[in-house]
């Protein structure tokens, strides 16, 4: 058996590891419902701009270049992760996605492959896949803000334009629930009205208050195709749609960032809580082993003592 001292040692490393994962957990707790409310205020305003582009997309005038379907030479990858660990499954079940997707996508093998890397890790990964990484974007803050989706949206959005790629897919996560993170694969250049009704129906809510009050209200985000308004715009329609069009992909992908941020924290507090409730369980038990190691101890002794003093009489 195990002598009391070194049980005591490991007893006192485990329950420092508890204390740093249950202050971490605290800390995360903090983060988590911070990033969930921005992610869940913000979806309002993206159910907006999802349907103000499937409007765009289906007028009859001449559309900006954002919304050119061509044929497909090139396509970039953005894979979206963390810029740190202890998140759990967080950042594997991104990656698991992106194989699957890579997989699926061997039919088109001249189409060439670029990537973009949102996230430390997704860099890694990607480095460590032997795939070229045209740019990466990493430390932007436990909170995304607008400032910080801008470059990554200008760099897409440049490169469509001067046709360095024709197609762009975003790999990120969706947040359901502080329990629930789902992988989502998403194209969201070109735009077009399938791709948008898809990434609608994909963040409306399967339960809470707000599907409760989606089913009983008959609600629907889902722009009808045949129902879409036309719009005069003066006095230049190509240059109004042009920025309009831009400033309403830069809201979409705000948006995959945010959720993404949101999965993140929820994945990392589940983890520091799972680390949290290991450690104390295995202190539990490494507590039981040291008392039974110290009565044997003490047996031991005891009965040594009682053949010493039997020897002497």
């Amino acid at each position: 058996m195990e002598s009391p001292q070194n049980i005591k040692k490991r007893l006192k490393s485990v329950d420092n590891i508890n204390k740093i994962t249950k202050a971490m957990e605290m800390v995360v707790a903090t983060k988590m419902r911070k990033s969930q409310e921005i992610a869940l205020a913000s979806r309002p305003y993206a159910f907006a701009a999802l349907d103000f582009l499937a409007t765009i997309s289906g007028l009859e005038q001449k559309l900006p270049e954002l919304f050119a379907v061509r044929k497909v030479k090139k396509v970039l990858f953005v894979l979206v992760s963390s810029d740190k660990g202890l998140a759990g499954a967080f950042n594997s079940s991104v990656f698991r996605k992106f194989e699957l997707h890579m997989k699926q996508d061997e039919r088109h093998p001249n189409e060439e492959k670029l990537y973009v890397a949102v996230g430390e890790k997704s860099f890694n990964y990607l480095t460590k896949k032997g795939l070229k990484v045209l740019q990466k974007f990493t430390s932007v803050g436990d909170f995304t803000t607008p400032e910080q989706v801008h470059p990554l949206t200008d760099f897409v959005v440049e490169g469509y334009l001067s046709k360095k790629w024709d197609r762009v897919i975003v790999v990120s996560t969706h947040f359901r629930s502080a329990l629930k993170q789902e992988p989502h694969v998403r194209r969201v250049l070109p735009i077009d009205f399938e791709h948008i009704k898809e990434t609608v129906q994909q963040i409306i809510p399967e339960r809470g208050k707000f599907a409760d009050l989606i089913k009983e209200q008959e609600i629907s985000f889902i722009p009808d195709k045949s129902k879409l308004k036309e719009y005069t715009i003066e006095p230049a329609p190509e240059k109004v749609l042009q920025k309009l069009a831009e400033h309403l992909f830069f809201i979409q992908v705000y948006h995959l960032i945010l959720e993404a941020n949101a999965s993140e924290h929820s994945a990392r507090r589940m983890a520091m809580k799972t680390a949290s409730d290991n450690a104390s369980d295995l202190g539990e038990k490494l507590n039981l082993q040291y008392n039974k190691s110290r009565q044997s101890k003490i047996t031991t002794e005891i009965a040594e003592i009682s053949a010493g003093a039997e020897a002497l009489s």
